[in-house]
């Protein structure tokens, strides 16, 4: 077998070489993650000001809501005191544009001290991640655990103290029962309201499906959510929210937000400087399409494994803002797929493009935190939907053949 027929049937990922590769990437996350911890603790270089992670954010909105004050979360002057009071007093704003319903979250941590409620808030999100991954990869042994830990998103949503550890479990999670327990997978669904963008696509796939009881699931949590925000919360905070949703766009258009760190068709196109107005337009066609494709598959019942890779994967084709720890979401599309080939095999290439895509958020920022101005991150969100549907395809085509038969 040539190199290039071995590098197209992905023989060479065999079951034992994946297990080693998984552990050697985990060891350099485990390095890179420890060098960092030293580095921002001043232990490497001098540094010349405050550093924190994206969890202060979290944790001054929760303090402010703690304190009466909610509707202060999204008051930039004052949520900026609440992370330097809790961080330092050098710095830089890391802003709150989180619906209320996650000041749910936020306020549960603020009564801890703010390492403690760090790490609460890691260990609280990890842990379901850990277990819904596994049980999608449905995976037994070393391998199971090495494929959902070594992910390169893990290394940037723990080191960055983000939310995506959960966002990945509830759709993992909601996936899995929406088959089996339709209503609460529903539910499950509804939770992710706190990141509403990302939610785009699950009444399409649920409508598409008809998997009504997952619909009304769905509805019910997030107007439970919603009622008891505004029940705790107060409808000021609402309005403020709503009322600062405008200016959000500004924040990312221009560059605020690392343009290398966007794994979205809209960030790819700013990161090459295509302009503002027409990277939207990159974006909605690019929206339509992954609704198409989400539609397309869950329309025609292809099995679980692959509807649940096309949902997770279209994800971040959808959304104009995603970045790399919100990868996640493409891991376990891609346990699903890997789930999906024990069934159906893989196709040409296919292993490669999934081993490809699996290692970008560790490619499209260098560990050392020099950006790759190449939308490396786009590219490979719009390929694992390509790989999604037309592995999809593959599936639909073949039951259609063995009916005719």
């Amino acid at each position: 077998m040539t190199f290039l027929s071995q590098l197209r049937a992905g023989a060479w990922l065999s079951r034992d070489r994946v297990t080693s590769y998984a552990g050697i990437l985990l060891a350099l996350e485990i390095v890179v993650t420890a060098f960092f911890v030293l580095g921002t603790h001043g232990k490497i270089v001098e540094l010349g000001g405050d550093v924190t992670t994206d969890f202060a954010s979290f944790y001054a909105a929760g303090k402010l809501a703690a304190e009466g004050t909610p509707a202060l979360a999204y008051d930039q002057p004052s949520h900026l005191q609440a992370i330097r009071d809790a961080t330092g007093p050098t710095v830089d704003h890391l802003y709150f544009y989180y619906p209320p319903v996650f000041l749910l979250v936020c306020v549960v941590l603020a009564h801890l001290p703010y390492l403690t409620a760090f790490y609460a808030f890691l260990a609280a999100t990890f842990v379901p991640y850990l277990i819904v991954g596994r049980k999608v990869l449905g995976e037994s042994g070393a391998l199971g655990w090495l494929l959902v830990l070594a992910s390169p998103a893990v290394y940037w949503a723990g080191g960055l103290g983000q939310n995506s550890f959960l966002t990945a479990a509830l759709f993992g999670g909601a996936l899995l029962l929406v088959d089996r327990r339709p209503f609460v997978a529903g539910l499950v669904f509804g939770l992710l309201c706190y990141k509403p963008h990302f939610g785009l696509l699950i009444p399409v796939a649920l409508a598409a499906g008809g998997h009504w009881r997952a619909f009304t699931g769905a509805a019910v949590s997030v107007a439970a959510l919603v009622a008891l925000s505004l029940l705790i919360f107060g409808r000021e905070t609402w309005d403020v929210y709503l009322g600062l949703t405008g200016s959000v766009p500004g924040r990312y258009e221009h560059g605020d937000i690392d343009l290398a760190a966007f794994v979205t068709p809209f960030g790819g196109a700013r990161l090459v400087d295509i302009p503002v107005a027409a990277s939207y337009g990159i974006q909605i066609v690019m929206a339509l399409v992954a609704a198409v494709a989400v539609g397309y598959v869950w329309r025609r019942r292809a099995s679980l494994p692959l509807r649940a890779a096309t949902l997770c994967a279209g994800v971040l084709v959808a959304v104009p803002v995603g970045l790399m720890y919100d990868m996640l979401i493409s891991a376990v599309a891609i346990f699903w797929l890997i789930r999906a080939a024990r069934d159906t095999g893989y196709a040409p290439w296919e292993k490669l493009a999934l081993a490809a895509i699996f290692i970008v958020p560790l490619l499209s920022r260098w560990p050392a935190g020099v950006p790759l101005h190449f939308p490396l991150g786009p590219l490979a969100s719009v390929a694992l939907l390509a790989v999604a549907v037309l592995h999809a395809r593959r599936e639909l085509a073949g039951g259609a053949a063995r009916r005719i038969a």
